[in-house]
This record gives structure tokens, sequence and C-alpha cells, in this order.
């Protein structure tokens, strides 16, 4: 099981998957405003390594980090440990849950339905 990132460490691995490899300078460029410190974004890089997430080679005197996991697998991994965890690892439960709080219309659900069996 993946360990559930921060919103910061999530932030940070966008970033890296965006670059694919680089410094942390490189990650600072790629991320949205406002940004971190330098110093921030440097100490969550490391902890994102200690939690396997990235790795790390020393170019020189710098460190290049590159992702270990893809942004899909990541997402796969704690969509499918959401489900389990709030909806009793019913796909179907999640959906009623947003029919129920009507963030789900009739429309989008037949679009839903059209999209499963086009991948049937």
């Amino acid at each position: 099981m993946v360990d559930k990132l921060t919103l910061q460490e999530e932030q940070a691995m966008k970033a890296i998957w965006q670059t694919g490899e680089g410094n942390v300078k490189t990650f600072l460029d790629k991320m949205e405003p406002p940004l971190p410190p330098y110093t921030t974004l440097a100490s969550t890089v490391k902890n994102l390594e200690k939690k396997n997430f990235v790795e790390s080679r020393l170019i020189g005197n710098a460190y290049l980090y590159r992702p270990v996991i893809t942004e899909a697998d990541y997402t796969k991994k704690i969509m499918n440990g959401f489900v389990k965890d709030y909806f009793d690892n019913s796909y179907k439960e999640l959906v009623n849950f947003f029919v129920n709080q009507k963030k789900l219309s009739s429309k989008e659900l037949k679009e839903i339905v059209a999209l499963i069996e086009a991948k049937k």
C-alpha cells in the first residue's frame, strides 16, 4: 500500500512528475504560486525520498531526483484505498453517494454507463 501524501508532498510530486528528473530549483520552477520557500521544498523532496516516492543521484555537487512511482499508479492506489475505506470497497456505493449528494446528474450517470459499455 502506498502512503497518502500530504498536500505539500502532492504539490511537490506533481512538479516532479511534470519534470521527470531534475533538481529542487527545477521543481520549484514548475510549481504554481504561492511557491514554497526553496528550503521547504528541499525538505519535502527529501521526505519523498525517504517514503520511496523519488530516488536521487549525485551529479557533481547537486542531487537530481526522479519519481519512483508514476502519477497514474499513485492515483489508482489512492482511489482504490479511498473506495475500500469509505465505501465498503463498492464503486456502486461511491456513485450512489454522489447521486444522493446531487453531485452527479442523470445525464452524467448515462455518460458513465456509456463509458462502461464502450470498455466491454
